[in-house]
């Protein structure tokens, strides 16, 4: 695919983000050069679905040069700490969106083994095989309102190094018979390197300082954020709002004077079947239990909903810091946690930044995480998603958008050359740079031009073998 010139509906956004943060940060903004740059990026990364500069000059037959790219990327003071924000802004106020719930969710990005100089490598647990492998895990914030979800923070996470080594350490010793008290201590906290808990809660308390008018409902997570820390803190952050998360069927939980797991007491108090719409569609039937228990690790009582589908086997256990819910709004709105997740593939799947990234060092991992979600940001202001929106039809998915926009360069480029004064010449100039920037490269497979060697018996070497044959004993069976 190839690219004329930036798709006007990106330089439409591009110019609007410019505006919103010259509104509320005149010092923040971009130049004009700054502004092209940046829409003819977002309109690459849909076209190559990468974030390769080489990408992008084959893309522009050359337009826009590979090291010009680079530069403008390390060296232009682009304000990148406040694109985000603004283009979160943008799109809340150009849909007239003034409250919803904050979703946080984290993943996994496998990277190889020979990108040292990416940042926030470390090794990671691979579910499917078992074993390690080398990437980056990023946590991401994502808006859920009652029209669209657009993801509003992101943030990377890496383990303390010292931390890292001292469970390695505390494995083999445990596997070995060391007693605890005999094994090395667990080290302090290093807040160099927060863990996914504490970055969770920075991204609310950012959002909440940077979107001030906007109205949350509930905050939701999975079971890794289903701690006191976590629950309290995030409630505590938004003013009392809900938080929903998950917690252990080992957990206890205190019923009178006597401590239990959650999962004996809805042993002993099963759930009734209720209709439930997932993520406010389809219906399904669900058996639903639910009590405000005491939960010992969290030292207060939660309202802790057990819930299991007609497909499952076994209950899984919900949790919410406000006791004043009914249990099935708690259920029903803890269903919109799975929406980060098709976010998420999405980003991975048509965003660029999970298919080819090369930016190294801290900035570049950053700085190229928050251009793929400015692209994803791009696509609400596409003409077409916008009509959808405006009359409350179902939005246009991610990859059918992108698919629109490669062909709409395309037909940009046609156009261009079709319509201009010369087009024969202008045929020749094209077909010229496409030939230069696609050029033919040569193939190592095959062995002309190199020296193959002499692949054949030599006749004074056949006694020899001989010899060697007639006094090499027999083996016998």
């Amino acid at each position: 695919m190839v690219i004329g010139t930036p798709a006007p509906f990106v330089s439409a956004f591009v110019e609007a983000v410019d505006d919103a943060m010259r509104e509320h940060h005149p010092r923040h903004t971009m130049s004009a050069t700054q502004r092209a740059w940046l829409a003819f990026c977002i309109t690459a990364v849909l076209v190559t679905n990468s974030m390769c500069w080489a990408r992008f000059e084959r893309a522009s037959l050359g337009t826009y040069a590979l090291a010009a790219l680079s530069w403008m990327f390390r060296h232009s003071k682009m304000p990148w700490d406040h694109l985000l924000v603004a283009s979160g802004r943008v799109i809340l106020r150009h849909h007239g969106l003034t409250s919803g719930n904050l979703v946080i969710d984290d993943t996994d990005n496998p990277r190889s083994k020979s990108a040292k100089a990416l940042a926030y490598l470390y090794k990671l647990r691979d579910t499917e095989s078992g074993g390690y492998l080398w990437g980056q895990s990023l946590g991401f914030l994502v808006v859920v309102t009652p029209k669209i979800s657009i993801p509003v923070g992101v943030v990377f996470y890496q383990p303390a190094p010292e931390i890292s080594a001292w469970y390695r350490t505390d494995k083999t010793l445990k596997k070995q018979g060391v007693p605890p008290k005999q094994r090395p201590r667990k080290p302090a906290p290093n807040p160099q390197y927060p863990t996914k808990e504490q970055l969770a809660l920075r991204l609310l308390e950012t959002f909440k300082a940077q979107h001030p008018d906007v109205r949350i409902h509930a905050v939701m997570a999975d079971a890794l954020y289903g701690t006191a820390t976590f629950v309290d803190g995030a409630s505590a952050l938004l003013r009392g709002v809900q938080v929903l998360s998950h917690i252990r069927s080992n957990q206890n939980i205190r019923v009178g004077k006597r401590d239990q797991h959650v999962a004996d007491y809805f042993a002993t108090h099963p759930g009734t079947p209720y209709p439930i719409r997932i993520r406010g569609g389809d219906e399904v039937v669900a058996m639903v239990g639910s009590a405000r228990l005491y939960v010992c690790a969290h030292k207060t009582k939660r309202f802790i909903v057990a819930i299991k589908y007609e497909e499952e086997e076994t209950y899984r256990y919900l949790i919410a810091s406000d006791l004043s819910w009914r249990t099935l709004d708690i259920v029903q709105g803890h269903t919109l946690r799975w929406l980060v997740e098709v976010f998420i593939q999405d980003w991975k799947s048509y965003e660029g930044w999970s298919q080819l990234t090369k930016q190294p060092g801290d900035e570049g991992a950053r700085h190229s995480v928050i251009l793929s979600l400015l692209v994803d940001h791009s696509l609400f202001l596409h003409p077409d998603q916008q009509r959808q929106l405006k009359n409350n039809l179902p939005a246009y998915t991610v990859g059918s958008l992108r698919a629109h926009v490669q062909v709409e360069c395309l037909v940009e480029v046609i156009d261009d050359l079709v319509s201009s004064n010369n087009p024969q010449e202008k045929l020749k100039r094209f077909t010229q740079a496409l030939h230069e920037v696609f050029a033919f490269g040569r193939s190592k497979k095959h062995m002309i031009q190199r020296q193959l060697g002499r692949l054949e018996p030599t006749p004074s070497l056949k006694y020899r073998a001989h010899e060697v044959m007639r006094t090499t004993p027999v083996m016998s069976t």
